[in-house]
Protein backbone atom coordinates (compact mmCIF):
# COMPACT_ATOMS: atom_id res chain seq x y z
CA UNK A 1 0.00 0.00 0.00
CA UNK A 2 1.31 3.55 -0.76
CA UNK A 3 2.33 5.04 2.63
CA UNK A 4 0.64 8.79 3.40
CA UNK A 5 3.03 12.01 2.66
CA UNK A 6 1.62 13.41 5.60
CA UNK A 7 -0.66 13.77 8.66
CA UNK A 8 -1.78 10.88 10.85
CA UNK A 9 -4.58 8.29 11.54
CA UNK A 10 -5.63 6.08 14.00
CA UNK A 11 -7.86 2.99 14.40
CA UNK A 12 -8.93 2.07 17.50
CA UNK A 13 -6.11 3.93 18.95
CA UNK A 14 -3.67 1.98 16.67
CA UNK A 15 -1.49 4.17 14.13
CA UNK A 16 -2.40 3.05 10.59
CA UNK A 17 1.29 3.66 9.43
CA UNK A 18 3.54 1.68 12.67
CA UNK A 19 1.00 -0.56 13.67
CA UNK A 20 -0.10 -1.56 10.62
CA UNK A 21 -0.81 -5.26 11.26
CA UNK A 22 -2.59 -4.44 14.31
CA UNK A 23 -4.88 -2.14 12.99
CA UNK A 24 -5.66 -4.57 9.98
CA UNK A 25 -6.86 -7.26 12.38
CA UNK A 26 -9.22 -5.23 13.94
CA UNK A 27 -10.72 -4.13 10.79
CA UNK A 28 -12.57 -5.49 7.66
CA UNK A 29 -14.04 -4.15 4.09
CA UNK A 30 -16.67 -5.18 1.92
CA UNK A 31 -16.08 -3.92 -1.41
CA UNK A 32 -18.42 -2.32 -4.08
CA UNK A 33 -19.05 -5.54 -6.12
CA UNK A 34 -19.20 -8.56 -4.19
CA UNK A 35 -16.29 -11.00 -4.08
CA UNK A 36 -17.72 -14.48 -3.67
CA UNK A 37 -17.14 -17.65 -5.83
CA UNK A 38 -20.02 -18.10 -7.64
CA UNK A 39 -19.79 -22.11 -8.08
CA UNK A 40 -19.69 -22.43 -4.21
CA UNK A 41 -22.33 -22.59 -1.83
CA UNK A 42 -22.81 -19.66 0.62
CA UNK A 43 -21.69 -22.34 3.46
CA UNK A 44 -18.71 -22.90 1.39
CA UNK A 45 -17.58 -19.36 0.70
CA UNK A 46 -17.90 -18.82 4.46
CA UNK A 47 -15.88 -21.65 5.23
CA UNK A 48 -13.38 -21.08 2.43
CA UNK A 49 -12.89 -17.59 4.02
CA UNK A 50 -13.28 -18.43 7.40
CA UNK A 51 -9.68 -20.76 6.64
CA UNK A 52 -7.82 -18.33 4.48
CA UNK A 53 -8.29 -15.82 8.01
CA UNK A 54 -6.63 -18.85 10.23
CA UNK A 55 -9.35 -20.55 11.33
CA UNK A 56 -8.77 -24.39 12.09
CA UNK A 57 -11.99 -26.21 9.57
CA UNK A 58 -14.26 -27.03 13.08
CA UNK A 59 -14.23 -23.47 14.19
CA UNK A 60 -14.38 -21.99 9.91
CA UNK A 61 -17.58 -24.63 9.48
CA UNK A 62 -18.90 -23.37 13.42
CA UNK A 63 -18.44 -20.01 12.05
CA UNK A 64 -20.13 -20.47 8.39
CA UNK A 65 -23.48 -21.92 10.35
CA UNK A 66 -23.75 -18.98 12.31
CA UNK A 67 -24.02 -16.54 9.83
CA UNK A 68 -26.62 -17.41 7.11
CA UNK A 69 -29.31 -17.28 9.39
CA UNK A 70 -28.13 -13.32 11.00
CA UNK A 71 -28.05 -12.30 6.75
CA UNK A 72 -31.60 -13.68 6.19
CA UNK A 73 -29.67 -16.61 4.35
CA UNK A 74 -30.86 -19.75 6.06
CA UNK A 75 -32.61 -21.21 2.73
CA UNK A 76 -30.12 -20.26 0.54
CA UNK A 77 -26.85 -21.26 2.65
CA UNK A 78 -26.64 -24.69 0.99
CA UNK A 79 -27.32 -23.56 -3.24
CA UNK A 80 -24.43 -22.05 -5.41
CA UNK A 81 -23.89 -18.59 -5.49
CA UNK A 82 -24.46 -18.11 -8.63
CA UNK A 83 -28.57 -18.92 -7.91
CA UNK A 84 -28.34 -15.81 -5.99
CA UNK A 85 -30.06 -12.74 -6.30
CA UNK A 86 -28.33 -9.46 -6.10
CA UNK A 87 -29.09 -9.25 -2.99
CA UNK A 88 -28.07 -12.40 -1.49
CA UNK A 89 -25.22 -11.94 -2.34
CA UNK A 90 -24.57 -8.86 -1.44
CA UNK A 91 -25.64 -10.44 2.20
CA UNK A 92 -22.99 -13.22 1.79
CA UNK A 93 -20.20 -10.71 0.97
CA UNK A 94 -20.99 -8.88 3.70
CA UNK A 95 -21.12 -11.67 6.23
CA UNK A 96 -17.72 -12.98 4.66
CA UNK A 97 -16.21 -9.67 5.86
CA UNK A 98 -17.37 -9.76 9.27
CA UNK A 99 -15.97 -13.20 10.24
CA UNK A 100 -13.68 -12.04 12.62
CA UNK A 101 -15.97 -9.97 13.97
CA UNK A 102 -14.19 -6.38 13.75
CA UNK A 103 -14.37 -3.51 15.34
CA UNK A 104 -14.75 -1.22 12.38
CA UNK A 105 -15.81 -2.13 8.97
CA UNK A 106 -15.60 -0.62 5.84
CA UNK A 107 -18.61 -0.45 3.47
CA UNK A 108 -18.23 0.75 0.03
CA UNK A 109 -21.22 1.60 -1.59
CA UNK A 110 -23.11 -1.51 -0.79
CA UNK A 111 -26.66 -1.20 -2.86
CA UNK A 112 -25.36 0.02 -5.53
CA UNK A 113 -27.68 -1.32 -8.66
CA UNK A 114 -29.75 -3.36 -6.20
CA UNK A 115 -33.78 -3.37 -6.12
CA UNK A 116 -35.97 -1.58 -3.90
CA UNK A 117 -36.22 -5.11 -1.44
CA UNK A 118 -32.70 -5.94 -1.87
CA UNK A 119 -32.03 -2.41 -1.05
CA UNK A 120 -34.10 -2.62 1.85
CA UNK A 121 -32.83 -6.18 2.98
CA UNK A 122 -28.90 -4.38 2.84
CA UNK A 123 -30.35 -1.84 5.14
CA UNK A 124 -31.68 -4.33 7.55
CA UNK A 125 -27.78 -5.89 7.53
CA UNK A 126 -25.76 -3.01 8.04
CA UNK A 127 -28.53 -2.20 11.12
CA UNK A 128 -27.73 -5.56 12.42
CA UNK A 129 -23.86 -4.97 12.06
CA UNK A 130 -23.75 -1.94 13.79
CA UNK A 131 -26.41 -3.37 17.17
CA UNK A 132 -23.67 -6.00 17.50
CA UNK A 133 -20.97 -3.25 18.35
CA UNK A 134 -19.35 -2.61 14.93
CA UNK A 135 -18.52 0.76 13.57
CA UNK A 136 -19.30 1.12 10.01
CA UNK A 137 -17.90 3.32 7.43
CA UNK A 138 -19.92 3.34 4.89
CA UNK A 139 -19.52 5.68 1.87
CA UNK A 140 -23.03 5.91 -0.69
CA UNK A 141 -23.82 8.22 -3.40
CA UNK A 142 -27.47 7.74 -1.93
CA UNK A 143 -28.55 10.57 0.41
CA UNK A 144 -31.58 8.80 1.62
CA UNK A 145 -29.25 5.53 2.36
CA UNK A 146 -26.95 8.07 4.88
CA UNK A 147 -30.27 9.36 5.98
CA UNK A 148 -31.56 5.79 6.88
CA UNK A 149 -28.35 4.56 8.65
CA UNK A 150 -25.58 7.09 10.02
CA UNK A 151 -25.45 8.61 13.25
CA UNK A 152 -22.66 10.89 11.71
CA UNK A 153 -22.52 11.82 8.29
CA UNK A 154 -19.33 13.60 6.48
CA UNK A 155 -20.42 15.67 2.77
CA UNK A 156 -17.50 15.44 0.30
CA UNK A 157 -17.42 17.30 -3.18
CA UNK A 158 -14.70 16.75 -5.44
CA UNK A 159 -12.31 14.74 -3.00
CA UNK A 160 -12.85 17.42 0.19
CA UNK A 161 -14.65 16.80 3.46
CA UNK A 162 -17.28 20.05 2.99
CA UNK A 163 -19.69 19.33 5.81
CA UNK A 164 -19.87 16.84 8.97
CA UNK A 165 -22.49 16.35 11.57
CA UNK A 166 -25.15 14.64 12.42
CA UNK A 167 -28.38 14.63 10.04
CA UNK A 168 -30.17 17.01 11.76
CA UNK A 169 -27.25 18.79 11.95
CA UNK A 170 -26.58 19.05 8.61
CA UNK A 171 -30.31 19.63 7.86
CA UNK A 172 -30.43 22.91 9.91
CA UNK A 173 -27.23 24.46 8.22
CA UNK A 174 -29.48 24.94 4.99
CA UNK A 175 -32.84 25.79 6.60
CA UNK A 176 -35.42 24.43 9.65
CA UNK A 177 -37.68 23.08 6.49
CA UNK A 178 -39.36 23.39 2.84
CA UNK A 179 -42.94 24.34 2.22
CA UNK A 180 -43.82 22.14 -0.95
CA UNK A 181 -46.84 23.01 -3.56
CA UNK A 182 -48.48 21.45 -6.48
CA UNK A 183 -50.61 23.87 -8.49
CA UNK A 184 -53.85 23.09 -10.63
CA UNK A 185 -53.04 25.41 -13.13
CA UNK A 186 -49.03 26.61 -14.03
CA UNK A 187 -50.16 29.89 -14.91
CA UNK A 188 -50.64 30.59 -11.68
CA UNK A 189 -47.23 29.48 -9.87
CA UNK A 190 -45.47 33.22 -10.18
CA UNK A 191 -48.11 34.62 -8.28
CA UNK A 192 -47.61 31.77 -5.94
CA UNK A 193 -44.40 32.06 -5.69
CA UNK A 194 -44.47 36.10 -4.75
CA UNK A 195 -47.35 35.27 -1.83
CA UNK A 196 -44.68 32.62 -0.66
CA UNK A 197 -41.68 34.56 -0.61
CA UNK A 198 -43.30 37.54 0.62
CA UNK A 199 -45.60 35.95 3.53
CA UNK A 200 -42.70 32.62 4.54
CA UNK A 201 -39.95 35.30 4.18
CA UNK A 202 -38.47 32.14 2.33
CA UNK A 203 -36.11 31.24 -0.73
CA UNK A 204 -38.25 30.29 -3.20
CA UNK A 205 -37.17 27.82 -6.29
CA UNK A 206 -40.04 26.44 -9.65
CA UNK A 207 -39.04 23.40 -9.79
CA UNK A 208 -38.88 21.78 -13.47
CA UNK A 209 -42.49 20.32 -12.94
CA UNK A 210 -44.78 23.10 -13.96
CA UNK A 211 -47.22 23.24 -11.28
CA UNK A 212 -44.66 22.53 -8.27
CA UNK A 213 -43.22 25.45 -6.33
CA UNK A 214 -41.03 25.14 -3.14
CA UNK A 215 -40.02 27.66 -0.40
CA UNK A 216 -37.29 26.91 1.18
CA UNK A 217 -37.67 28.53 4.95
CA UNK A 218 -34.41 29.54 6.35
CA UNK A 219 -32.30 29.26 10.16
CA UNK A 220 -33.96 32.29 11.34
CA UNK A 221 -37.47 31.46 10.59
CA UNK A 222 -37.71 28.85 13.05
CA UNK A 223 -41.01 30.19 14.78
CA UNK A 224 -44.25 30.15 13.75
CA UNK A 225 -43.78 28.18 10.58
CA UNK A 226 -46.93 26.29 10.66
CA UNK A 227 -49.32 29.09 11.38
CA UNK A 228 -47.17 31.19 8.81
CA UNK A 229 -47.74 28.40 6.21
CA UNK A 230 -51.52 28.02 7.17
CA UNK A 231 -51.48 32.33 6.81
CA UNK A 232 -49.89 31.63 3.12
CA UNK A 233 -52.26 28.85 1.93
CA UNK A 234 -55.08 31.10 2.84
CA UNK A 235 -53.92 34.02 0.72
CA UNK A 236 -53.49 31.91 -2.36
CA UNK A 237 -56.93 31.01 -1.38
CA UNK A 238 -58.01 34.68 -1.58
CA UNK A 239 -56.16 35.32 -4.75
CA UNK A 240 -58.52 32.62 -6.32
CA UNK A 241 -54.44 30.04 -6.65
CA UNK A 242 -56.04 26.53 -6.57
CA UNK A 243 -52.95 24.54 -4.43
CA UNK A 244 -53.54 20.59 -4.90
CA UNK A 245 -51.06 19.44 -2.87
CA UNK A 246 -49.48 20.70 0.32
CA UNK A 247 -46.62 19.62 2.45
CA UNK A 248 -44.46 21.13 5.40
CA UNK A 249 -41.42 19.32 6.47
CA UNK A 250 -37.33 19.17 6.88
CA UNK A 251 -34.82 19.66 4.04
CA UNK A 252 -34.00 16.05 2.51
CA UNK A 253 -30.28 15.04 2.37
CA UNK A 254 -30.50 15.70 -0.98
CA UNK A 255 -31.31 19.02 -0.60
CA UNK A 256 -28.56 19.57 1.78
CA UNK A 257 -25.70 18.73 -0.59
CA UNK A 258 -27.65 20.47 -3.60
CA UNK A 259 -27.28 23.44 -0.76
CA UNK A 260 -23.26 22.89 -0.17
CA UNK A 261 -22.29 22.16 -3.50
CA UNK A 262 -24.75 23.50 -6.20
CA UNK A 263 -24.97 20.14 -7.78
CA UNK A 264 -26.91 16.82 -6.92
CA UNK A 265 -25.39 14.09 -5.38
CA UNK A 266 -24.33 11.27 -7.26
CA UNK A 267 -23.62 13.62 -10.79
CA UNK A 268 -19.96 13.63 -11.54
CA UNK A 269 -18.28 12.46 -7.73
CA UNK A 270 -19.60 10.06 -4.90
CA UNK A 271 -21.42 11.86 -1.88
Amino acid sequence: MTRPDGGEARVVGKDVVRDADAVRSRVSLTGQYASVDEDLTGTENLVMLGRLLGHRTPAARERAAQLPAAFGLTDAAGKQVKNYSGGMRRRLDIASSILNTPDLHFLDEPTTGLDPRSRNQVWDTVRAIVAQGTTVLLTTQYPDEADQLASRIAVIDHGKVIAEGTKGELKASVGVGAVHLRLRDPAQRPAAAEVLARMLEASVQLEQDPVAVTARLSAEAHTGVADRASMALAHLAREGITVDTFSLGQPSLDEVFLALTDHPAGEGVPA
